[in-house]
């Protein structure tokens, strides 16, 4: 049987229309600021010829709200799969270009469409947004299309990864998507996010503001904890979306992408020791030692602007993909505070749903004092950090490098928090408090009494530390697994992963833990 030549040139000009509905002169404005349009994102994220588009017909109906005679191709979004190398990818693309991007109930069916669609086969989820936000000539049909989309945000929550693109505007109800994500990208120029924008905080409170104060990449970024990555332009956001994925399995039941055909080097790393400080005094650059344990001295680090006295990211140590947690003492001495606890936890808790192994790394002399943190509740956000590694059930492995004071200590995945291995180096301090600190209390007035107090509070803290906080002494209590030279680090912490990368725990029957929130 032939078609008819007009229904194959109906179709032609269909699909032509949708597929080149911008304008050169607009792609040229968009390219111009480092933008693609919604198609081209889709384009640049998939290998080519992979991608296969769901619902490009669909849109809705522009005479039953006042707009007759007004085509929307796609109504605003492109959605549908494709390959990012072996791995398949679910992906929608909101189009700017069309009514604003605007979400209305058939947007918003197409979206859910797709994500139930990640769900049944289990395959990472990427949105790109671009969207002025709930389209009001749909009224409530708009709001419940958003109340959809956010059930299906929870719904994907720890089965599959999901990334969110912030590519121009999300405004509204509309920033409520990403923050149900699992990390959000955004770029620096031509991006913003909030609730509510500088006129309404104007209108409602009278605080003149800008843009830049309540939305931009860069407050979200290190201000609210919003934003995970910061991109400079499209080109970038995607580059950074396909090198997340190669660390992260497409769903819950399979584990991360490790090369296990890579040896286990047992080679000293001697220029380790140019790292560490003479003094415990002086601060150590974490992220200096990280670069000499991971391969090839890369860390996707993720938070990277926000709350930089801690560290957390993805690396991979002999092939073996893993989440990093670190104190950070160049910030802060690497003490925790709200924020700290906060980026740890979501973390850990991140790496534990999608099977990633852990090593935390501690250089941490206590939770931050004052009376704003106590204020602010560091109780609360402390114990986020022991909720999130006593139910992670990854392969865990802890470093003490030099100090782990009091609560801090065990905030930092001690054995207790059911660390499987705990290393210590020579140098680390296990105690309830410093050394300094503790003989203060305990030997105040021989301290008081003596010729030189200076001398003797320095002789007594030495005799604290080598008696009840050197690494022996924990080590002799077996709550730590063994005293390792720095130099041997990496290729213990890969030979230790090796072993681990096949632990099962199973947990008592519950719905979940109830997290402090």
């Amino acid at each position: 049987m032939t078609l008819p030549i007009e229904s194959m040139n109906t179709l032609r000009e269909r699909r032509g229309k949708i597929l080149n509905n911008v304008s050169p002169e607009k792609l040229e404005a968009l390219h111009a600021r480092g933008s693609y349009s919604a198609r081209e994102r889709i384009d640049a994220l998939f290998a080519e010829g992979s991608f296969q588009e769901l619902g490009m017909h669909a849109h809705h109906n522009a005479v039953s709200f006042g707009m007759a005679g007004r085509e929307l191709p796609t109504d605003g979004v492109i959605t549908g799969t494709g390959y990012i190398g072996d791995m398949q990818v679910a992906s929608f693309s909101q189009d700017f270009q069309v009514l604003a991007g605007t979400m209305g109930k058939m947007q918003a069916r197409k979206i859910v469409r797709l994500m139930r669609h990640a769900l049944r086969v289990g395959v990472p989820m990427v949105a790109f947004k671009d969207s002025g936000g709930a389209r009001i000539q749909e009224g409530v049909d708009a709001l419940s299309g958003y109340g959809d989309v956010f059930y299906y945000n929870v719904m994907l929550s720890g089965v599959v990864p999901q990334i969110a693109v912030i590519c121009g505007p999300c405004a509204g109800g509309a920033a409520y998507s990403p923050a149900l994500m699992d990390f959000v990208i955004m770029t620096r120029h031509n991006a913003y996010m909030f609730l509510t924008g500088p006129e309404v905080i104007k209108a409602v409170t009278g605080r003149t503001t800008t843009m830049d104060e309540v939305g931009s990449a860069e407050m979200h970024a290190s201000v609210s904890g919003n934003v995970h990555f910061i991109a400079e332009n499209d080109e970038h956001a995607i580059a950074l979306v396909k090198n997340l994925l190669t660390y992260l399995p497409p769903n819950n039941t399979e584990d991360p992408p490790h090369d296990m055909s890579v040896p286990i080097d047992e080679m000293e790393d001697q220029g380790i020791y140019d790292l560490i400080p003479g003094s415990s005094s002086d601060p150590l650059d974490m992220q200096a030692v990280i670069r000499r344990i991971v391969d090839n001295g890369q860390l996707l680090e993720v938070h990277a602007k926000f709350a930089q006295n801690v560290i957390v990211g993805f690396a991979r140590i002999c092939g073996m993909v893993i989440g990093v947690v670190a104190n950070q003492p160049m910030v802060r001495a690497g003490a925790l505070d709200m924020d700290a606890a906060d980026k740890i936890a979501r973390f850990v808790r991140m790496c534990n749903v999608f099977n990633v192994p852990l090593i935390t790394l501690v250089d941490v002399p206590g939770f931050l004092p004052g009376v704003e943190q106590e204020r602010g509740g560091i109780i609360r956000h402390g114990a986020k950090m022991l909720h999130a590694f006593a139910s992670c059930t990854t392969p865990k492995v802890t470093v003490i490098l030099r100090k782990a004071y009091g609560g801090s200590y065990l905030a930092m995945c001690s054995q207790e928090m059911r660390a499987d291995m705990v290393y210590a180096w020579p140098s680390a301090e296990i105690a309830v408090m410093g050394a300094e600190a503790a003989v203060k209390i305990l030997y105040r007035k021989e301290i008081e009494q003596a010729t030189d107090r200076k001398e003797k509070a320095a002789e007594l803290a030495q005799d604290y530390r080598d008696k009840f906080a050197s690494p022996y002494a924990a080590a002799s209590n077996f709550y730590i697994t063994d005293v390792i030279d720095p130099a041997d680090t990496r290729w213990m912490l890969a030979l230790a992963l090796r072993k681990l990368l096949g632990k099962r725990e199973l947990r008592p029957a519950k719905k979940h833990g109830n997290m402090p929130l």
